[in-house]
C-alpha cells in the first residue's frame, strides 16, 4: 500500500483528489495521513466524499476513513466499467473538482463512461466550467476516441443547481494490457509538447451571469471591461454574453487566448491555450470582475509560456504517462503537491529546471 502524507506542502484536497484518480488508474492502494492538516477545518470536506463515491461507483472500489473531518483515508480501487452514472454534488459543491479526481481513469478506462453531473459549475475554489472546457480539455481530447463536454445549466453559490454532461470513450486501455508498465510502454510513442508558443491568434471568452441580472446588463458589463482590458494586445477579441435560469443569483467570466505554433498553424495535437477567469460576488461591481479576468489573462500572456499556472497540475498526470515537456507561467504549490503524489505512484519521473517541466 502506497502511504501519502497529506500534509505535504500547501496540504490541499488537491492530493486526495490526484492519488483517487491514480490509485484507480494503476490498481495500486494508498492510505493518506494528515489530510488538510494545518487547515483551520482539516480533514476531509463534502466535495472528497463525493470523488470518492465517484470512484467508486465507477470501478467498484472500497474505502475506509471517507467521513467529513477524518483526517486519514484508505482506499483500496476495483476496476472501471463501462457505465453512465448520475453524480449529484451536492447544492455549489465543484463539479469541475469532482471531475479532476475522476479524468485520469475515465481516459483509460475500459469503455464509454457518461457522468451527468449536478451542483456548482462556477463557484469559488475551483476553475469554472468554462475553463476546464475551452482551456484544459483542447489538451486532452487528442488522447480519447471522444471527449465530449456540455453545459445544460449554470450554478452559482450558494444552492447550486448547475446541470454538465461528460461523455469520454478511451482510446487507450489500461485493461488491454497484462501490466501497467506495459500499459505506460505503449504511451510513450505520444508526448505532450508545449514548450514554445507562436503568435497571440484570438482571445475568447465566456461572460455569464442569472438571469435576475439581465436587467442591470451584467453580462455585457463584464464583458465590456474585459474588451477594454485586453485592448492593447492587438488581436482579435470575442466575448459571448450570456443568462441563465439558475438557482442562485451569480456572475462570472472566463477568457481564453488561443496561439499558434511556431509554424503560424493552430496545433490540434498540443494546442496553446491559456486562461483566466473571475466571479462575481455581492457588492462587486460587474466592471472590476471583467477587468480582474482581463488582468490576470495579459499577466498569463506576458508570461511568454505556452501553459498557464492553473492548466500547468492538472496536466502532469498526463505528462508522466505520455511524457514530453511543459513551461509554465508559474511552478505552483499545486503543481509540487501533484509531484509529489504522481511520483509515490509512477516513481520519479519529473524534472523541474525553472519553469520548464518535463517527464
Amino acid at each position: 500500500m502506497i502511504c501519502l502524507d497529506g500534509g505535504f506542502g500547501e496540504g490541499g484536497g488537491q492530493l486526495v483528489r490526484t492519488a483517487l484518480g491514480l490509485s484507480t488508474l494503476t490498481g495500486a492502494s494508498f492510505e493518506i495521513m494528515n489530510i488538510r492538516r494545518g487547515r483551520c477545518d482539516s480533514g476531509i470536506k463534502a466535495q472528497h466524499l463525493k470523488c470518492v463515491e465517484v470512484l467508486e461507483n465507477l470501478s467498484g472500489a472500497k474505502a475506509e476513513g471517507a467521513v467529513i473531518g477524518s483526517e486519514r483515508l484508505a482506499f483500496f480501487p476495483g476496476k472501471m466499467e463501462s457505465r453512465t452514472l448520475s453524480v449529484d454534488v451536492g447544492t455549489a459543491g465543484s463539479i469541475t473538482l469532482v471531475l479532476q479526481a475522476a479524468l485520469v481513469p475515465l481516459i483509460f478506462g475500459t469503455g464509454k463512461v457518461r457522468l451527468k453531473l449536478f451542483g456548482g459549475t462556477d463557484v469559488p475554489w475551483s476553475e469554472p466550467f468554462d475553463y476546464f472546457r475551452e482551456v484544459l480539455m483542447p489538451n486532452l481530447a487528442p488522447f480519447c476516441s471522444r471527449f465530449d463536454v456540455s453545459l445544460e445549466r449554470r450554478g452559482y453559490y450558494p444552492k447550486g443547481g448547475g446541470m454538465a454532461e461528460v461523455v469520454v470513450i478511451p482510446e487507450h486501455r489500461v485493461c488491454d494490457f497484462s501490466s501497467f508498465g506495459d500499459f505506460k510502454a505503449c504511451l510513450s510513442g505520444k508526448r505532450i509538447d508545449l514548450v514554445e508558443r507562436g503568435s497571440l491568434a484570438v482571445i475568447k471568452g465566456v461572460s455569464h451571469a442569472s438571469l435576475d441580472l439581465q436587467k442591470s446588463s451584467v453580462a455585457e458589463r463584464q464583458a465590456l471591461a474585459a474588451k477594454r482590458g485586453l485592448s492593447d494586445l492587438g488581436c482579435p477579441v470575442i466575448i459571448q454574453s450570456s443568462y441563465s435560469d439558475s438557482l442562485s443569483t451569480g456572475s462570472g467570466i472566463c477568457l481564453w487566448a488561443e496561439f499558434t505554433n511556431l509554424r503560424g498553424e493552430i496545433d490540434q495535437k498540443n494546442p496553446c491555450i491559456l486562461g483566466s477567469d473571475s466571479l462575481g460576488a455581492r457588492g462587486k461591481r460587474a466592471e472590476d470582475v471583467g477587468r480582474e479576468a482581463a488582468e490576470s489573462l495579459v499577466s498569463e500572456i506576458s508570461s511568454g509560456a505556452p501553459v498557464d499556472k492553473y492548466k500547468a497540475d492538472q496536466l502532469l498526470p498526463f505528462l508522466a504517462l505520455f511524457g514530453g515537456r511543459i513551461r509554465v507561467s508559474q511552478v505552483t504549490p499545486h503543481c509540487l503537491a501533484n509531484i509529489y503524489v504522481i511520483e509515490q505512484f509512477l516513481g520519479k519521473c519529473f524534472r523541474v529546471e525553472g519553469n520548464v517541466i518535463s517527464a
